[in-house]
């Protein structure tokens, strides 16, 4: 549904390149989790995705429209959740009635049943809210928009601990065949349970790029304190209970996936996780 090929950005001319050549594919019905160190460039390509920033070089196609043009007809089939915002002081009624028709799909019906996963309600001033509060309100209204493309970034940072629960249904929630939704955080515990595909990127390369399926096919994540175990994983964190281990998944054995082990490890060893998954690729 969208391609980002070979796109080169930079914020000041002669300042190094925050993307350089840099290309992804996204397919329908997929909810991406877009992980990255700090500076790799995840907002600035969210950014780039919805065209509201345009690459030096190269170019974001989406269903075979350049979003650099800002064409009614991708405007109004993508929303972007930032990191940072503003919401005017008005009702929220108000505010449904000025943006919700700029989406042709938009569901008042279905922003109150995600309104109700946050316990909030349609009857709320947008400038008597807190930033958590905001923030509640604004994702609600982005899913309830009904575009075939959600990009959010940091969309946890700013929730409590019940919201970000919440979060997590709100998603599933809304996840439908014909949608995708990209996801952009450090937060990844947050994220794990409703992620089914993983992207790791890193110095405008895309180091991981896979299913949880197909992740937890070839590898296994466990929680021990065997020094034996521990000595052939790939990768080990320290944890409560000994070590967090990412092991090959020889044995067909199932795992939850932790993202925050995967993440290291393909941040580590990126050559040797990318290997494994090719082997794969290749065996079929």
């Amino acid at each position: 549904m969208l391609q980002v090929e070979n796109i080169s950005f930079s914020y000041r001319r002669g300042k190094k390149e925050v993307l350089s050549d840099f290309s992804l594919s996204l397919e329908k019905g997929r909810v991406y989790g877009l992980l990255g160190k700090n500076g790799a460039g995840k907002s600035t390509l969210l950014y780039l995705m919805s065209g509201l920033l345009t690459p030096k070089h190269g170019k974001v196609m989406y269903h075979d429209t350049d979003v650099r043009r800002r064409l009614p007809i991708t405007l109004q089939d993508m929303f972007l959740v930032p990191e940072e915002f503003e919401l005017p002081p008005i009702s929220l009624v108000s505010y449904i009635e000025l943006n919700g028709n700029f989406y042709p799909r938009f569901s008042k019906e279905d922003m109150v049943k995600y309104l109700h996963f946050f316990e909030m309600d349609l009857d709320t001033d947008l400038g008597a809210l807190s930033m958590g509060q905001k923030k509640k309100v604004f994702m609600s209204f982005a899913l309830a928009t009904n575009t075939s493309l959600l990009l959010m970034d940091e969309p946890t940072n700013g929730l409590d601990i019940p919201g970000k629960s919440q979060f997590r249904k709100f998603i599933a929630s809304g996840m439908s065949d014909d949608k995708t939704i990209v996801i952009s955080t450090h937060q990844v515990r947050d994220i794990d349970k409703v992620l089914d595909h993983v992207l790791i990127m890193d110095n405008s390369h895309v180091l991981l790029d896979q299913s949880i399926t197909s992740i937890c096919d070839k590898l296994l994540f466990v929680e021990s304190d065997d020094r034996e175990l521990a000595k052939t994983a790939l990768y080990t964190l320290p944890s409560v209970q000994g070590n967090l281990l990412l092991l090959p998944n020889t044995e067909n054995e199932e795992s939850e996936i932790n993202l925050e082990l995967l993440f290291g490890a393909t941040l580590a060893m990126p050559d040797k996780i990318v290997e494994m998954f090719h082997a794969k690729m290749n065996e079929q």
